[in-house]
């Protein structure tokens, strides 16, 4: 990655654009705010006030890495997870193979911080899109792109747009999840078909196959396991006929965040091919890990012997009205907090210096910009309390806040997360 990109996100002078920082660091930069190491609680931060957990970001960082090379697998992280271009070089720095992306919006960020390796994990079919990446790949021989397509008109688009490049695209067939699944070509015959459209055309090159299993109608173990299974069998029928002559490796990838121990499982077991196997893992959400959706789906409460992620966001709110013994309010609501999947957790209170246990605290609904609180007898709240509240699903997240203190365990701010959305 570009040090110098990632430098300058240190002399971005902090000013009403980001929410949650102290006033009276306005005109300062980044890295100068940084340097005070303020603390989250004491020194000015303005609540509702977003913040990463340095010891978990670590901590999950480090599992994962650790996971990947235990199984063998290569590591692409979703990067539309968070968006944040320092945390995708210390996935790098953790030994990623790459960052997968969703959309070119996604890959013009990453390649401004110079990510050499990107998986773009959709079929892209934008003229325009295509014409910038055709530009990057033929001026930048280090740069890789391996892209989706599932449809022979796909790959008729893309055609059309990349004539005249020097560089084909590396292209992968992906394969859908089941009908009723979201994107994918639907059966193994189409799969050909789409694979033989790509070998008449000289602007892209097949290079493997993938899919996403967390698609999977009615996922559980057995049905994961057996879309898995087909998954490896498609690259086994290409390489039988002869598709990935040429090349140097055949991609082989899936991998969310929920089913990634049934990947490695799988993956795993794929026969010797007549080329290497790039077994390529993509699961994006464990960097900050969450509160709701993905603590209950996490696959390692499936395989604990391999350790466990820890939810390293932490939503600190301000109680700003206690109208009744049953009910309070706190100053953050849908703007701030993620609500797409789960309401947020009251996990903690702070009250002069000293933090305890939100017993008998509640989220039950958000407003734009309050969360409603339920109390119960013995719920001890009072006006001015700061609330921490847990949140489910990273994505949207890290998509509220552009600007995120990173804190140690007492609250002293030593670096702040920059996100592009």
């Amino acid at each position: 990655m570009s040090t110098e990109a990632l430098a300058r996100l240190a002399e971005e002078r902090v000013d009403h654009r980001f929410k949650g920082l102290p006033p009276d660091a306005d005109g300062l930069t980044v890295g100068e705010l940084a340097a005070q190491r303020r603390n989250l609680f004491t020194d000015g931060f303005a609540t509702p006030v977003l913040s990463l957990s340095v010891e978990r970001l670590e901590h999950n960082l480090r599992l994962m890495e650790t996971y990947a090379t235990r199984h063998g697998l290569a590591f692409a992280p979703h990067g539309k997870t968070s968006m944040a271009p320092q945390l995708f070089q210390r996935q790098i720095d953790r030994g990623a193979w790459g960052i997968t992306l969703a959309v070119p919006h996604q890959v013009r960020v990453a390649r401004v911080f110079g990510v050499r390796r990107i998986f773009l994990a959709n079929e892209l079919v934008d003229e325009a899109a295509l014409r910038w990446i055709s530009g990057r790949l033929d001026a930048d021989p280090e740069f890789r792109l391996v892209c989706y397509v599932d449809s022979v008109r796909g790959v008729e688009l893309m055609d059309v747009a990349l004539r005249g490049a020097a560089r084909p695209v590396d292209v992968v067939v992906e394969l859908a999840a089941g009908e009723g699944a979201r994107t994918g070509v639907r059966t193994e015959k189409e799969c050909a078909a789409v694979a033989d459209a790509v070998a008449a055309v000289p602007t892209l090159r097949l290079v493997g196959v993938a899919g996403y299993e967390g698609e999977v109608p009615g996922a559980d173990a057995e049905r994961v396991h057996a879309w898995l299974r087909r998954l490896v069998a498609l690259a086994v029928d290409f390489d039988r006929a002869g598709r990935f002559a040429g090349l140097d490796e055949i991609v082989v990838s899936a991998g969310g965040s929920a089913w990634f121990d049934a990947v490695a499982d799988v993956f795993a077991a794929i026969p010797e091919l007549s080329l290497p196997v790039l077994k390529l893992l993509r699961s994006g959400a464990y960097v900050s890990h969450d509160d709701g959706h993905y603590r209950k789906l996490t696959p390692f409460n499936r395989v604990p012997e391999e350790g466990a992620l820890e939810p390293a966001f932490r939503l600190w709110t301000q109680v700003v009205s206690r109208p009744t013994p049953e009910q309070a309010f706190v100053n953050a609501g849908k703007r701030d907090a993620a609500y797409d999947l789960d309401l947020p957790f009251a996990q903690v209170i702070r009250r002069g210096g000293t933090e305890r246990p939100a017993a008998g605290v509640s989220v039950t609904a958000l407003s734009d910009q309050h969360a409603w609180l339920r109390t119960l007898p013995e719920a001890d709240l009072e006006v001015g309390d700061w609330v921490g509240l847990g949140l489910s699903h990273p994505c949207t997240s890290f998509d509220k806040w552009p600007l995120i203190p990173v804190a140690e365990a007492d609250g002293t701010v030593v670096d702040y997360i920059r996100t592009f959305f």
